[in-house]
């Protein structure tokens, strides 16, 4: 019975894994986001894997020559438990795909912790005990705040650590 598996590869050798697996004839999956890259004051977006280092392989254990993934170029070795591969639940990898857009790419969302125009408050740092009005969450996943500063609303970028609600 075919089951999915995870493969480790080497540091930023997903792809060249996935297709030495695929010229070998295996079922692969590598699934990618896009992630915003910051250089400097630009920022652009980039194709990348949504598990770093790991990849997914359709197998059938008892049919499939399996040993022959840790041979592969690009692939360090296919996780086991004990002496033989552990495949995955059978949910994962369909929840995964379930989730990709259009263009292939698995859509991430995230669930915002306060609504935009909130009353928050910053309890750490050299913000401390400031309060503000929460506006959004930015694509590292830093809260922006809107604080009062110098007679006008500055907009400071907070960790969800520091942040919490104003009572």
């Amino acid at each position: 019975m075919k089951r999915w598996f995870v493969v480790y590869t080497h540091a930023g050798n997903e792809t060249m894994a996935e297709g030495q697996l695929t010229r070998q004839n295996f079922i692969t999956y590598l699934p990618k986001y896009k992630k915003i890259r910051r250089h400097g004051p630009r920022t652009i977006k980039i194709t990348a894997p949504l598990f770093p280092r790991y990849i997914f392989i359709e197998l059938d254990l008892d049919v499939q020559r399996w040993r022959a993934v840790n041979s592969t170029y690009g692939v360090h070795h296919i996780v086991c438990m004990g002496d033989r591969p552990g495949a995955l639940p059978n949910h994962v990898i369909p929840e995964i795909k379930q989730r990709e857009a259009n263009d292939g790419h698995v859509s991430l969302t995230y669930r915002e912790r306060f609504n935009k125009g909130e009353v928050v408050q910053i309890t750490g740092g050299p913000l401390a005990d400031q309060v503000g009005m929460f506006e959004c969450t930015d694509d590292d996943q830093r809260n922006v705040v809107l604080l009062n500063l110098l007679g006008r609303e500055v907009p400071v970028c907070v960790s969800s650590e520091v942040l919490r609600a104003y009572v």
